[in-house]
């Protein structure tokens, strides 16, 4: 393993009091990537332990350790299995190298041991101060390493490649009635950062963030039930799936933790966003986490422009590209989400608590690449005077300039917050809906229409928009439908058009107008035609199969045209800005291969079919019978 210089000397070393333990720290990966004020606090709390030849060190098979140790000078002897303690060490340690951060990670007593191989100096770092370091970029680089060096010295390393390898102990369970006082008392007396609610039909989630700010900062009384404080239903995953999948889960999720149940929907565990930080599969998507406790501005855009160069580790390691953009799209909804506490923080007589965010577009439907603009718009309650209204989208400018520092696309003429069109009261938003609905060739109500309906909110209350509920209401409308419909086959799907001919410009593909958007547009109409508040794309398309208009052999092809198309695009801008160029979703011929140029084609003479099928359908059959089954099935 690599190995760095020790400190200027052995009497530095000795004297702990002498040594900038934090500069030392900075030249040792993974403590390399932290913030500067985090790497401060853990070397002011450090300690340092210095042993003769033989002395035990830690014995992480006995008990787990309360510290991360980094070896200053000297050298230490490790072993990796409790058979073997009576042979040789399985390996040796020098400055710079680092353990016991393995049992700590996973809460279990699976080693190492470690005897001073002869006078060593070495760092011990709490637990509290050195775990933030292993949730960085080069936190997950560093246990990518150690996994394969493991696996290169033990005949049977752990893989926690699913998500029962991440499971330590047995869930904390309450019924709603339980008083918060006693459930925290509880969780403090069993170690547990968080309790699951029994509740009718699921688990709710109970943490020590939630107790404190009911609590303490709301003053709500200690014997406050729980089912009144938690969060229902909280995030789940099932025993046996990918620890890939169940990150994804948790990234799409307000809070840390995801519950871990058996095939009979009992809770078995809960794991949390640093338990995740030990598997291959994942690495590099712990970017996550550092985004979402970014403690300044500074900080979030730091590492936030960091994530497409995340992105291209995960594509690597094997992740398809459909969970490779699911993952994107999590993280931008965490960006915004941070920017948005962080710039309010900076205005306190605002108040986050006003609105909700709706992200639209294709973060809205999680298929956000690169490229993507970051689509918005706000509800706020009917209760927020028209001044502070005001002064708000004055600060949601302020959001949309750090989203832009953090390498986000944010165009300001379009679906932004601090435009008034995108930023109404709730009781606005429905009347406006309404209108729309009724009469969609006014104020651009189809567009519009297309626009908010892909919508999700990911900060406020999720209950607040009634704007999504007013387009439930769509089929109720023929004519509105009719013309949605026009709309959504407006686009069509081509390889090129006549004055890309004529123009020389035939050699270059726009990949998301010419066959990407024919499709979503697609999935959404025949979304809203069959009643379905699906919002990802092949969702849609899997909702719809079987209608009328998307016969169920047709909707399984769109769906596999969507994902090969998006899988091109994402391989294609993560290639140019590897090439530090600028994400497009312009396709160049010469950069393509001849297999890849065949697909595009193939896809988009697919898209073209089921446009004129439907075409032709929409011309003969009534505007009642869109949704309908079909009678091929």
């Amino acid at each position: 393993m690599t190995q760095i210089p020790a400190p200027p000397s052995q009497e530095a070393a000795d004297a702990a009091h002498a040594t900038d333990w934090a500069a030392f720290l900075r030249k040792v990966a993974p403590f390399d990537s932290m913030h500067p004020a985090a790497l401060t606090a853990a070397a002011q709390a450090s300690a340092v332990g210095i042993h003769r030849a033989g002395d035990l060190i830690i014995d992480a098979f006995a008990t787990v350790p309360t510290d991360v140790f980094v070896v200053v000078s000297g050298d230490v002897d490790l072993w990796y299995d409790p058979d073997r303690i009576h042979r040789g060490p399985d390996d040796r340690f020098g400055a710079g190298e680092v353990f016991g951060f393995s049992a700590i990670l996973t809460g279990r007593t699976d080693g190492p041991k470690v005897i001073a191989h002869n006078r060593s100096t070495v760092l011990r770092i709490p637990a509290a101060q050195a775990m933030p370091a292993f949730a960085t970029d080069s936190g997950a680089r560093f246990l990518a390493r150690h996994v394969a060096h493991m696996h290169r010295l033990t005949a049977a390393p752990p893989t926690y490649s699913t998500v029962d390898d991440l499971v330590v102990t047995e869930p904390l369970i309450v019924t709603p009635d339980r008083p918060a006082a006693e459930v925290a008392q509880e969780m403090t007396r069993r170690n547990r950062p968080c309790a699951l609610v029994d509740s009718t039909g699921g688990y709710g989630l109970i943490t020590d963030a939630l107790l404190r700010e009911a609590v303490i900062a709301e003053g709500r009384p200690a014997t406050t039930p729980v089912g009144d404080l938690m969060v229902y239903p909280a995030p789940t995953t099932a025993l046996g799936r990918s620890a890939a999948e169940a990150l994804i889960d948790l990234l799409d999720s307000p809070t840390e933790f995801v519950i871990v149940t058996d095939p009979g929907g009992r809770a078995r565990g809960v794991v949390a966003a640093r338990d995740f930080v030990v598997s291959p599969t994942t690495t590099g998507v712990s970017t996550h986490e550092q985004i979402r406790r970014a403690v300044d501005l500074d900080d979030l855009i730091h590492r936030s422009t960091s994530v497409p160069g995340m992105l291209a580790g995960v594509l690597e390691g094997g992740l398809a590209a459909s969970r490779v953009i699911a993952v994107y799209s999590a993280i931008v909804d965490t960006i915004v989400r941070r920017a948005i506490a962080l710039v309010f923080e900076r205005h306190p007589d605002l108040s986050a608590d006003w609105f909700t965010w709706i992200s639209l577009g294709s973060n809205g439907r999680r298929e956000a690449v690169p490229s993507s603009d970051v689509d918005a718009a706000v509800a706020f309650d009917n209760t927020v005077p028209r001044t502070d209204i005001a002064r708000c989208r004055l600060a949601f400018a302020e959001v949309d300039r750090v989203l832009q520092q953090c390498g986000l696309s944010v165009d300001g003429h379009g679906a932004v917050a601090e435009r008034e069109a995108f930023s109404r009261t709730n009781r606005e938003w429905r009347a406006t809906a309404r209108q729309w609905i009724s009469a969609p060739a006014e104020n651009h109500g189809v567009i519009m229409t297309s626009l908010l309906v892909d919508g999700r909110p990911i900060h406020g209350d999720p209950g607040l928009p009634e704007v999504n509920r007013v387009f439930t209401e769509l089929r109720r409308h023929p004519g509105t439908m009719r013309l949605l419909l026009e709309e959504s086959l407006s686009r069509r799907a081509r390889l090129r058009s006549v004055r890309a001919v004529l123009t020389g410009r035939g050699d270059r593909f726009d990949v998301k107008n010419r066959a990407l958007l024919p499709v979503i547009n697609i999935a959404r109409w025949a979304a809203l035609s069959t009643g379905s508040t699906e919002l990802h794309t092949p969702q849609r398309l899997r909702a719809a199969a079987g209608s009328r208009f998307l016969p169920t052999e047709q909707a399984h092809r769109l769906i596999e045209v969507f994902e090969t198309l998006q899988d091109l695009r994402l391989r294609y801008q993560l290639e140019l800005l590897d090439e530090e160029r600028a994400p497009t979703n312009i396709l160049e011929r010469d950069r393509l291969s001849a297999i890849d140029r065949g697909i595009v084609a193939e896809c988009v003479r697919e898209i073209a079919a089921v446009q004129r099928r439907m075409d032709s359908v929409a011309s003969y059959t009534p505007t009642s019978e869109w949704g309908t089954a079909s009678e091929r099935g």
